[in-house]
């Protein structure tokens, strides 16, 4: 993320990304606070076949042919060792219900400022929530997206308009928890570990699901502003789907890979407590929003975590000898964390990570 400043802002008081774009003809270049410079230099070459994120076919990964799910176990290993990315064919969600979540959320943004200022809110784990850039109480570069987040699971929670947000996310958000849980097992399988494995020791069943869908205007000057910067998630596995307008880029051998799914596909991609839990076998991996100049974007992720007082650690059947790269925090303190200020001093699985002797 970027760097923090001394400088404190009220959320309350600074305008939406939406409410500044909506301004129209006037904005024709990005404000000095919003400005962001990225190095062209580490762009990945688009058209270079190595530079696509591995596919995973669910129908296979839970097909009832041991070869299909043998296979599609392995290749689903492979993503998560090599890329840390990968997008999910043949799920089983609807694209319409995809498509009905993105078109709920995108109303949500275009209601009157007065009427979403009641979801305004800084506490970390706010039922629902929504706001401007990232953290504007510290943020020194601010972000081109406003974001809304709201906490599917344990508990469900939605918002009462727009109208017909309730139904939508409702079923959007089981569904999605269906595909992760499949997921979840392949990868524990992948692991050489029972299938239920993570699912148990992460307390799955009362595990964390949020909705979190970020709202990307055209920007007068996209090389000089920044959707969301370089991070990596929190959670065990992040599902996400977006409108027609791509923006997502993936880290990969050090140059930015920006990502071209399917349509009807999930992007997932491993977290950081995944990470944790296969002692750096699997990788979080750095990825940023980019803008563009065109249309808006609207995306929409679905971090799904451990329980809020379940800590990850490394497991044992994995190390092989090796010893365990990570203390252990709970969910909620490293949630606490990476919305902190230490967050931008220092990756958060650094501040977890044992200090070589």
């Amino acid at each position: 993320m970027a760097a923090t400043t001394t400088a404190v802002a009220d959320e309350t008081k600074v305008a939406s990304i939406k409410t500044l774009t909506d301004t129209g003809a006037e904005l024709n270049s990005v404000p000095s606070e919003y400005t962001y410079v990225k190095d062209p230099n580490d762009q990945a070459d688009a058209s270079d076949p190595e530079h696509s994120i591995p596919t995973i076919d669910f129908a296979h990964l839970t097909s009832s042919n041991p070869k299909l799910r043998a296979d599609a176990i392995e290749k689903l290993g492979k993503a998560c060792e090599e890329w840390g990315f990968f997008q999910v064919i043949n799920h089983g969600v609807p694209e319409s219900l995809m498509k009905s979540m993105i078109e709920a959320c995108h109303k949500f943004f275009q209601l009157p400022e007065e009427e979403k200022k009641e979801f305004q809110s800084r506490k970390l784990l706010e039922p629902i929530k929504c706001g401007t850039s990232f953290n504007v109480a510290i943020d020194k570069v601010r972000l081109w997206r406003d974001y809304l987040k709201v906490i599917a699971h344990p508990e469900f929670h939605s918002l009462h308009k727009p109208a017909e947000y309730s139904d939508v996310s409702f079923e959007f958000s089981k569904q999605t928890r269906q595909v992760a849980t499949e997921l979840l097992s392949g990868i524990s399988e992948s692991l050489g570990l029972e299938a239920e494995y993570i699912a148990k020791a992460m307390n799955w069943d009362r595990g964390m699901q949020i909705l979190a869908a970020n709202y990307y205007p055209a920007c007068p000057q996209p090389d000089l502003a920044i959707g969301i910067p370089p991070h990596t998630d929190h959670g065990l596995v992040t599902l996400l789907i977006q409108n027609d307008m791509g923006g997502l880029e993936v880290q990969h051998n050090g140059k930015w890979v920006l990502v071209d799914c399917a349509p009807g596909a999930f992007v997932v991609n491993i977290g950081d407590q995944m990470q944790i839990l296969t002692n750096d076998k699997y990788k979080s991996v750095w990825h940023r929003a980019v803008v563009n100049n065109r249309a808006t974007r609207i995306s929409i992720a679905v971090p799904h975590g451990p329980a809020l007082d379940t800590a990850a650690l490394p497991i044992p059947e994995l190390l092989g000898g090796e010893a365990p790269k990570y203390i252990g925090m709970s969910y909620e303190e490293f949630m606490e964390l990476q919305a902190s200020p230490a967050a931008y001093m220092m990756p958060c699985l650094d501040h977890l990570r044992v200090k070589a002797e």
